[in-house]
């Protein structure tokens, strides 16, 4: 017994919790290295502990688009901002994809909301102007709703 003990930590093992795996990131690490179906099943179960986490559906949206299945994005990006309305990512992201799928004004909605409160950082001013040119795209007379 004295040799198991020895092998195995005795005791130790008694003491042993199992630790849960950090999904979120892993699923982070996934779609850095571009792979985005691994992502996914990476990102369903960190939702499975966070069921409620508006940026891992955030997130979720995003690997979906990169996945090319734009309605999952949308119904990702939905779900996130009915959770939280302050996520100018989602409300950028999925302006994008509703104007690809022809759905103007929504678009230019969500686009609005994301000019309402733009990100602050390094990039920011790129998305900014982009999404600010693409406003005026889809708003050419400044007429909101305008197509």
């Amino acid at each position: 017994m004295g040799f198991w003990r020895r092998l195995f930590g005795g005791d130790q093992l008694k003491n042993l919790k199992p630790q849960r795996l950090d999904y979120l990131n892993e699923a982070l690490a996934l779609e850095r290295q571009g792979d985005y179906e691994s992502a996914l099943t990476s990102y369903r179960l960190a939702l499975r502990d966070n069921a409620n986490d508006p940026r891992i559906l955030q997130n979720m949206a995003i690997a979906f688009t990169k996945t090319g299945q734009v309605d999952e994005a949308i119904r990702h990006y939905r779900k996130a901002l009915a959770l939280d309305d302050t996520l100018v990512g989602a409300h950028y992201g999925l302006a994008f994809r509703l104007k690809e799928r022809g759905e103007l004004a929504d678009a230019a909605k969500h686009l609005r909301s994301f000019l309402a409160r733009p990100p602050r950082g390094a990039d920011a001013d790129r998305w900014i102007r982009h999404a600010e040119a693409t406003l005026r795209d889809l708003e050419p007379d400044g007429v909101p709703g305008t197509e």
